[in-house]
């Protein structure tokens, strides 16, 4: 069965993903749990978190349709370069965001004195400091959904799944922030408990997000063949 996508933007359903979140947290606590600390093992690894996390991603998918999973296969390094790629390309862009500061820090530490700070620097840190924040908020929301695509559906061309989440991401920014800081708090609730109870939370943060990565992908698949039998229908 051939299925494409046709990416457009998401209908974002912010209150059922964190819904089905706890649902699934909750059926298969165990399992999921051992997944999660495999994950974080395998994060250690240098350049494998995010490969980490999108097959923990693949896990929780294979669990909510009910087929056989197991959590070793987060030790699967598959997609290891399109992940290997996008760091990169994410410590790149970091870097270049930051050359503006360095410079302007360079230059002022060179012509002021040693007893007297460039007030210039204040004027030009605050500003700048607010537009770096902006911007790094505003690529990794357009880019939310880069992670499922590249696990879920298997594109490896980092530019292609960029700009597949640019356009699902359209009009839902506000909303995938939103999630995204709701998620984050409930996620971290477990600090309260020493600490200790954080590995008890953080796994809600990996299923609620797969139920909105999930989702979002179902609503972009296009089934060929299912679309020819409706018209046949017709």
């Amino acid at each position: 069965m051939k299925v494409n996508l046709t990416p457009k933007p998401i209908n974002f359903k912010l209150g059922e993903y964190i819904n089905k979140g706890f649902e699934l947290l909750k059926k298969d606590f165990g399992n999921i749990f051992v997944a999660f600390l495999v994950c974080f093992l395998m994060s250690i690894i240098p350049f494998c978190g995010l490969l980490a996390m999108g097959n923990l991603y693949k896990y929780l998918q294979r669990l909510s349709r009910n087929q056989p999973a197991s959590p070793g296969d987060i030790f699967d390094f598959k997609d290891f370069m399109p992940y290997f790629m996008l760091q990169l390309i994410v410590f790149g862009g970091v870097l270049l965001l930051y050359i503006p500061l360095f410079a302007v820090l360079g230059i002022s530490g060179a012509i002021s004195e040693r007893s007297e700070p460039n007030p210039m620097v204040g004027l030009f840190m605050f500003p700048y400091m607010f537009l770096l924040i902006a911007a790094i908020y505003y690529f990794v929301l357009k880019g939310f959904y880069i992670i499922p695509l590249i696990s879920l559906k298997g594109i490896t061309e980092i530019k292609e799944a960029w700009n597949i989440s640019k356009i699902m991401t359209k009009g839902n920014l506000l909303s995938i922030f939103l999630f995204s800081l709701v998620v984050s708090i409930l996620a971290q609730i477990g600090i309260v408990a020493c600490g200790i109870g954080i590995f008890l939370t953080l796994p809600f943060l990996y299923t609620a997000n797969y139920f909105a990565y999930e989702d979002a992908i179902q609503q972009i698949e296009y089934d060929e063949i299912t679309e020819i039998g409706i018209k046949n229908e017709l």
